[in-house]
């Protein structure tokens, strides 16, 4: 039998395993169970009645949190020289086109997130294969495909965030770290959870939202109750 390190031990002595708690109250738990000394990401982890094969309910989006994610995320802007300073004022941290097309080819994918204008779309085909498997090729569905790149630029600043069902049915998304409050947890936690709730596609029977749990890094999970969040 594995052993239980003293840390981990307290941790579990401060909350019950089994109990399903309100969602404000859970926030609460998660900060009290953090095992580690950085300020770890507190990450939701919901499990939806959905089959992510049927093209109807694979679930993905996104949604601006109310308090941010605690992050800053790294930008890359790929447009015409005409949009550069507009992505630049915007925040971007990148901007240009070919050199970051040719970098990525050469396996550079130094960025969280991956804005382009309409124009540079069918360039982008050459790294498809490069940025889709880790989740950075841009998408009109999360917003990331927009001439209006200076805009997505700043709303990807200011804490919006993709979230996309795995082919098990879950989402796992960030909603913030541990030196946030309870409260602010919350917030992000309800607006998430609010716009998926919005999201339930009218082909899905039974319940869909399964279980909610909330855990921050290395700590244990708190299960929420997913009554808790119905009236999101």
């Amino acid at each position: 039998m594995p052993k239980i390190s003293k840390k981990r031990k307290a941790a579990l002595e401060k909350h019950d395993l089994e109990k399903s708690y309100a969602l404000s109250e859970a926030m609460s738990v998660v900060k009290d169970v953090n095992l580690t000394k950085f300020d770890a990401s507190v990450d939701l982890h919901i499990k939806l009645g959905v089959d992510p094969k049927k093209a109807d309910q694979g679930i993905r989006g996104t949604v601006s949190l109310p308090n941010g994610t605690g992050k800053s995320k790294t930008v890359l802007v790929l447009c015409t020289p005409d949009k550069e300073k507009e992505a630049l004022d915007a925040g971007a941290d990148y901007v240009g086109l070919d050199e970051y097309i040719t970098k990525i080819q050469q396996g550079w994918t130094d960025v969280d997130v991956v804005v382009a204008a309409p124009n540079v779309m069918a360039q982008l085909g050459k790294v498809g294969r490069i940025l889709g498997p880790r989740g950075l090729m841009p998408n009109p569905k999360t917003g990331t495909v927009t001439p209006n790149v200076g805009a997505a630029v700043a709303d990807v600043k200011g804490g919006k965030i993709s979230f996309r069902v795995d082919k098990f049915g879950i989402i796992h998304s960030s909603i913030g770290r541990v030196s946030f409050s309870a409260q602010q947890l919350t917030e992000n936690a309800q607006e998430l959870l609010g716009t998926l709730l919005k999201m339930k596609p009218s082909s899905v029977k039974g319940e869909y939202m399964r279980s909610l749990h909330v855990a921050s890094t290395m700590s244990p999970g708190v299960k929420i109750d997913t009554k808790s969040v119905k009236a999101v």
